[in-house]
């Protein structure tokens, strides 16, 4: 299975070009089945690297720092697992 983090989107301040709050995807990908998750981070001006030398490893060092990574992970890991192996189904008999 492969789990890829992408920062989708990045706000800041431009008056001094500090990253306030980052958007982030997780998804997990195994074969033709995946599941994603999203969401954001926010640092009230905490951060003090200006958007110019950001990198996307530096913002996801910072979103780990808040966000569960393993959880997150496990938590797409178990969907795309669910559609591999439906425990629950829905319709009707007819």
């Amino acid at each position: 299975m492969n789990i890829v983090w992408k920062i989708v989107d990045l706000e800041r301040n431009v008056t001094d070009d500090f990253v306030t709050v980052a958007h982030w995807t997780v998804t997990a990908i195994d074969g033709n089945y995946s599941a994603s998750a999203y969401g954001s981070v926010n640092w009230g001006g905490e951060l003090v690297i200006p958007y110019e030398q950001l990198t996307e490893t530096t913002v996801l060092d910072w979103v780990w720092q808040s966000v569960d990574k393993e959880v997150n992970e496990a938590a797409i890991i178990s969907q795309v697992e669910e559609q591999k192996n439906p425990t629950k189904a829905s319709g009707m008999p007819w």
